[in-house]
């Protein structure tokens, strides 16, 4: 095992195999080569869940037949969220290929672009699934990003993630669905720092957030805490499976399997499909937080095989906005929000505050992995209630 050292007090250093530095991430080490820790973490997450060739053909085969057994006679034999981008896509497609029966599922948050919406009712008219779209008072929704934009904290995606995260676990719970499946996988987004997101599933640090710096209650937006996901996962047995770590999965290649059989169109960034995460990532974290997200997302590739190093740079040596499509895109923005562009700037100029600063959930989350390691004993432990 390579030995991995500190980086502080060094200057500026930067991978030698990836993109990754440490501007803006405290957490970085780099070996006695140069050679940054999310190497090791991701070639660990890679020897532990991808598998190819024939394995990866019988593991998935063997999950596959799990969800089709256990799904007989429902109306569905699992979930699924979609956003309109590459990986949600193309594990729909990939759905239909295998023969099961979701229910597919989109948070409509009010900030969908045309082209994601377009790759929805292409996917959605191709297989034939349902559609369940996830609807929330706008007004609430602002008021909860808004919120989150007003507290300094680096992760306003929260929001987003947590009500897409609970809403797939109440559906399955409501169809009696055992099986949620996630188009997150290894190979291209299993990296990112600990210092540039949060956890999605706080229900504590999102209502102490909104009660702090929002006005408008939230009466319609899907509210998920960690009591819940434990009674769904440990209680009613609900799994997330990642099937993309089990079937070879290439960015490029799946951009023209679905462009070619679901007329998909690209949107030029992970997660654009959304016009709000798409000026959160390309705007407000470089500005205001100095994170620059391609870095995590391309060195991933890189790490994965799938681009090189020299490639990684030549396309994050490309502006994040054209000057045009920013000025749109700001104005679009700041109109929906109802702010001033001064009122914006003054939250832009806001020093960073932890999430931790508005309190966390972390009794009960550290009660819920403690129940979640013993979930695999209810098999095996007697019933003390016949005894």
């Amino acid at each position: 095992m390579r030995m991995i050292v500190s980086d502080k007090d060094q200057g500026y250093r930067q991978c030698a195999i990836s993109l990754m530095d440490n501007i803006a991430d405290p957490d970085i080490q780099f070996d006695k080569d140069g050679i940054c820790n999310y190497y090791y973490d991701y070639k660990k997450l890679e020897k532990e869940h991808v598998f190819s060739g024939e394995e990866g053909k019988s593991k998935l085969e063997e999950f596959l037949n799990k969800i089709r057994t256990e799904g007989k006679g429902k109306q569905y034999d699992c979930v699924t969220g979609i956003s309109g981008g590459v990986d949600s896509t193309f594990l729909v497609w990939k759905a239909k290929q295998w023969g099961l029966r979701p229910l597919i599922v989109h948070f409509d948050n009010g900030w969908d672009s045309e082209i994601a919406v377009n790759n929805i009712n292409n996917i959605i008219k191709y297989t034939g699934f349902d559609l369940y779209t996830i609807v929330v008072n706008w007004e609430e929704f602002r008021d909860l990003q808004l919120s989150y934009i007003k507290a300094s904290v680096v992760d306003i995606e929260v929001p987003t993630d947590h009500a897409i995260s609970g809403t797939l676990q109440r559906l399955a719970a409501k169809y009696n669905v055992k099986y949620i499946l996630s188009g997150n996988n290894v190979v291209t987004e299993a990296i990112l720092p600990k210092s540039w997101i949060f956890n999605k599933n706080d229900y504590v640090n999102l209502k102490n957030i909104h009660d702090k710096f929002g006005k408008v209650p939230l009466k319609t937006y899907p509210l998920f805490g960690l009591r819940e996901k434990y009674v769904y996962e440990i209680g009613k047995g609900i799994q997330t499976f990642q099937p993309l770590n089990l079937v070879d999965f290439n960015k490029d290649k799946a951009k023209q399997v679905i462009a070619e059989n679901l007329n998909w169109r690209d949107y030029k960034g992970k997660h654009y499909e959304s016009v709000f995460t798409k000026f959160y990532q390309a705007y407000i974290l470089p500005n205001k937080f100095h994170i620059d997200k391609r870095k995590a997302h391309l060195s991933n590739l890189i790490f994965s095989r799938q681009i090189t190093k020299d490639q990684a740079l030549e396309e994050i040596s490309k502006p994040l906005y054209e000057e045009l499509e920013l000025k749109q895109d700001l104005e679009y923005v700041l109109k929906k929000f109802g702010l001033s562009s001064r009122e914006f700037e003054q939250l832009m100029n806001q020093e960073r505050v932890e999430h931790e600063a508005y309190g966390v959930q972390k009794p009960l989350a550290e009660t819920y992995r403690f129940l979640k390691i013993l979930r695999p004993l209810k098999k095996i432990l007697p019933d003390r209630r016949s005894s």
